[in-house]
């Protein structure tokens, strides 16, 4: 099952193991069993720490297996093979049972420990969505931490009716004790502070005792991370307040255009930025959303106010809080979001096998997105607003080349059809004839672009029309002190290599201003007798 490269790191990481781990299989005479029975076989002979039991009687999900420890109350589990993005979830699952620590902070992990109830968590995965794999490592190493928790990864497109029965329409999509908890990327914070209702209340606490940064960056992705490292480096007192470190990176599947490195994912670049802002003196608060910006007073700090209730002072600011998939905006959209409406084709695309859905949108990312869905759905229909495709010439052609699509132009969608649980179809205008006209499908991908999060910004910082953030050419915005920077801006071009050079330039920019607004005063020249 695997091949011999892969066995020789495997093997190297199995030597970290500190405790036995025994693997109990449950199996049918199907297929994706056989490979499943060979996979854990070719894990058992790479350790003797390793042991496997195979149960084909057993009321367990068929092809899934648990990852155990004798003597240790653990319940973690895959139905379905992790392979993919997920075998890396595959690997630390066997290192954690066996006794190798997390790398995740002692504050999170002691208070995992302390969660009180029972857990039963479920997540439906796809072997291609990027984001799943943070929600599974999540709920596995919550598992191994607190007996009272358990959880089970299950493959969607194995499963399929499962996933229609639940109607699971999207990817990760998390059950707890048999109810929807949570749909979209999470991570241990994310879930921990869910759970923990009194967990925002103390970080609250603990944040507004926090005495005033000299940069205080606003948003964790390329832009952020940047601004961040740039400002410790001068040795001023950093602090960074992100939503999500990584932002929309997060979501990026593959990047192939990031100068000196030729390929590489989204959810490793945003965890090696975390990494490198975490290596200096930076004080790192995730899970913080900003909801107003107060121009500085008679103190000369500017004053950030968060979700939570907590506030934020410092000299200078640099806002980098990005953008996000922009809506249609049309009746429906709302009402099916996550049950036949997404906004990433890579993640919820294998939830649609052999179904007929539409693509929202006719830039690069409309038609990859297209032409990716081709080969799992059994027909996709193209809508784009414009009288023409605006994607490369290079990926029109391979479009067109695709016998199971269907382009739509001149064409803007009025609304998302549905049953009240999924979507059934959708509604255009034909911009030329003025006629209105249905298709019936079951899922519909919208990607038309980015928005700008700056709502929360309206009325203190001078914006742009499309909601960006005015910069001059060193990044500084209408109010003094305040700088910003990345796809959050009037800069053109919304790229990750872009971005982190804006917030550099931000980042400089802010000490260059500490400097000035610090220097003492010039005393007054007396004048010659």
């Amino acid at each position: 099952m695997l091949d011999a490269s892969l066995k020789t790191q495997l093997q190297a990481y199995l030597e970290r193991l500190t405790r036995p781990v025994h693997l109990v299989a449950s199996l049918d005479d199907g297929a994706s069993s056989a490979e499943m029975l060979a996979l854990l076989q070719d894990i058992e002979a790479l350790s003797p720490q390793v042991s496997l039991e195979v149960r084909r009687d057993d009321a367990q999900r068929k092809p899934s297996f648990a990852v155990t420890s004798p003597g240790h109350d653990i319940s973690l589990a895959f139905a379905g093979l992790p392979m993919g993005h997920e075998f890396t979830s595959l690997v630390l699952a066997l290192l954690q049972v066996g006794g190798h620590p997390s790398k995740a902070a002692t504050e999170v992990i002691e208070q995992v420990k302390s969660l009180n109830g029972e857990f039963a968590f479920e997540t439906y995965f796809s072997l291609s969505c990027q984001n799943c794999p943070d929600v599974v490592q999540a709920l596995n190493l919550m598992a191994v931490l607190n007996p009272k928790i358990r959880h089970v990864a299950i493959d969607g497109a194995l499963f399929q009716d499962e996933v229609e029965g639940r109607q699971v329409m999207s990817v990760p999509t998390i059950f707890l004790n048999g109810q929807m908890f949570a749909a979209g990327r999470m991570g241990l914070e994310e879930i921990v502070a869910k759970l923990d209702t009194g967990a925002e209340k103390r970080e609250a606490e603990k944040i507004a005792k926090k005495p005033a940064f000299d940069v205080l960056v606003v948003g964790g992705g390329p832009a952020g991370a940047a601004a961040a490292v740039y400002a410790a480096r001068k040795g001023i007192r950093t602090g960074v307040a992100a939503e999500r470190f990584g932002g929309q990176v997060l979501d990026t599947m593959a990047i192939e255009n990031f100068i000196s490195v030729p390929h590489t994912e989204g959810p490793k670049l945003a965890a090696a930025l975390e990494q490198h802002v975490r290596g200096y003196e930076v004080d790192v608060m995730n899970l913080q959303r900003a909801t107003a910006l107060v121009p500085a007073g008679d103190d000369g700090l500017v004053e950030v106010k968060l979700a939570n209730g907590a506030s934020l002072k410092s000299k200078s600011v640099i806002l980098s809080t990005g953008a996000r998939w922009r809506q249609m905006n049309v009746p429906g959209e709302d009402l099916y979001r996550n049950k036949g409406v997404a906004y990433c084709p890579h993640c919820d695309g294998p939830l649609f096998k052999g179904k007929r859905v539409a693509v929202v949108g006719g830039g690069n990312s409309g038609v990859e997105a297209a032409i990716d869905l081709a080969g799992i759905v059994s027909h996709v229909t193209l809508i784009e607003f414009d009288g023409t495709l605006r994607a490369d010439e290079v990926l029109q052609r391979k479009l067109r080349s695709l016998p199971n699509v269907r382009i739509i132009t001149s064409a803007q969608t009025t609304e998302v059809l549905g049953d009240g649980q999924k979507v059934t179809g959708l509604t255009y205008t034909d911009r030329v004839g003025h006629d209105s006209h249905r298709i019936d499908l079951e899922g519909v991908f919208v990607q038309i672009g980015l928005l700008p999060n700056t709502e929360w910004l309206k009325g203190t910082v001078e914006l742009s029309p499309r909601g960006e953030i005015i910069v001059d050419d060193r990044g500084q915005t209408s109010v003094p002190g305040v700088f910003a920077a990345g796809d959050c801006t009037t800069v053109p071009y919304k790229q990750i290599v872009i971005a982190m050079g804006e917030g550099s330039k931000a980042a400089l920019a802010a000490f260059d201003h500490l400097i000035r607004s610090s220097a003492p005063k010039a005393e007054p020249v007396a004048e010659a007798a």
